[in-house]
């Protein structure tokens, strides 16, 4: 069984290494950035949305617990933004342990974050995933979230005339 619970304080340093880590590969291999710059720049990302550190503002910092036998491990993360104005909520990040995937957690994960959301009136949940990122998109459309863009990007030869 999984659950979600709201991050502790004491939590969040790990949380945000393992954002760093993983946020930076994505950014490397998507933008094509050196490792160094896409660790600076999932930093700054990290920063701006949480320029306190823990203190949570708009964003809430979810752990995802998997339950067995009466023991609860924390397996992965979960961080979105609520949007009232249009009763949607954004993910920033959405992370489950290597050794924990392919498991049914992601699902389960993300079944529990709907329910929560039905009981404040949220009615829509929006995200982006990498399009390198089959395993994600995979998860995703099993579990109803449909495809509502592209986004695309072009690099620019400046020559040094």
């Amino acid at each position: 069984m999984i659950s979600l619970r709201r991050m502790r304080e004491e939590e969040f340093p790990a949380y945000s290494d393992c954002f760093i880590e993983d946020y930076s590969q994505e950014i490397s291999k998507n933008y094509g950035y050196s490792i160094e710059r896409a660790i600076e720049l999932a930093r700054q990302d990290l920063q701006s949305s949480f320029p306190n550190g823990y203190e949570l503002n708009k964003h809430e910092l979810l752990c995802i617990e998997h339950h067995v036998e009466g023991q609860s491990n924390m397996v992965g993360y979960l961080w979105h933004s609520i949007n009232t104005n249009n009763n949607s909520t954004f993910i920033y990040d959405f992370f489950v342990a290597d050794s924990m995937r392919g498991q049914g957690i992601g699902k389960q994960a993300l079944e529990a974050l709907e329910n929560q959301l039905i009981e404040v009136g949220i009615q829509q949940i929006k995200l982006r995933v990498a399009y390198h990122n089959e395993r994600a998109l995979k998860l995703y459309q099993e579990v109803g979230f449909s495809i509502t863009g592209l986004n695309m990007m072009k690099n620019i030869e400046v020559s040094c005339d």
